[in-house]
């Protein structure tokens, strides 16, 4: 099961509405969703809540530490509370995938992702889960580092939005460990946004 659910973004209002942020969308959903509120702890480096669901024990981060040092973050709380990498869910957002898109996934490299790079590094392992969130390709290599800190469209941010109110339904099960009925639920494919493509 999972107890660990991890956003990735950067902090700051510069950011906040950034597609690099869309980790960070999806937390607030899920803490708002919950009913509980993300509060800053030096400890993990980051903005924490903690929540009971079923009875157990689940932790919502966010780390501040910029998306590069991500790892740092993840690290301190999943080793203060013995959080198994495989326990760990990071929700992060996803050139390869258009808007309004997402998929499940345990394990495998980090494709480039900076946050997700120095968490490989800082857990030692390649072994947690990701939620990878469509934001789309701007088409070219070298406008992509502009792509991601950039606003998406208004069209592509509803549809984002839309994407992660869908996939919290999905949460009841990622608790429970049924990853293959979450992974099911979460693959449904609606009608992408325009305006992104994806990298091939």
């Amino acid at each position: 099961m999972i107890k660990l659910f991890v956003g990735l973004g950067n902090p700051g209002a510069d950011y906040e509405a950034t597609r690099h942020n869309a980790g960070f969308w999806w937390i607030d959903a899920l803490a708002q969703q919950l009913g509980v509120r993300l509060v800053p702890d030096k400890s993990y480096q980051g903005l924490v809540a903690r929540a009971t669901m079923n009875g157990d024990t689940v932790w919502l981060l966010k780390p501040q530490t910029f998306m590069n040092l991500s790892g740092r973050s993840v690290a301190a709380i999943a080793r203060f509370f013995k959080i198994a990498p495989d326990q760990i869910l990071v929700v992060h957002d996803e050139l390869d995938i258009l808007p309004g898109l997402l998929k499940l996934k345990q394990g495998g490299s980090h494709a480039g992702h900076n946050g997700l790079r120095d968490i490989h590094d800082q857990l030692g392992s390649a072994d947690y889960w990701r939620l990878r969130i469509g934001i789309g390709h701007p088409g070219v290599k070298s406008e992509v580092i502009h792509w991601v800190l950039q606003k998406p469209t208004q069209a592509q941010r509803q549809t984002i939005e839309d994407c992660i109110e869908r996939s919290l339904k999905t949460v009841p099960l990622l608790l429970a460990g049924e990853m293959g009925k979450a992974t099911m639920a979460l693959h449904t494919k609606p009608k992408p946004a325009p305006g992104a493509a994806t990298a091939g």
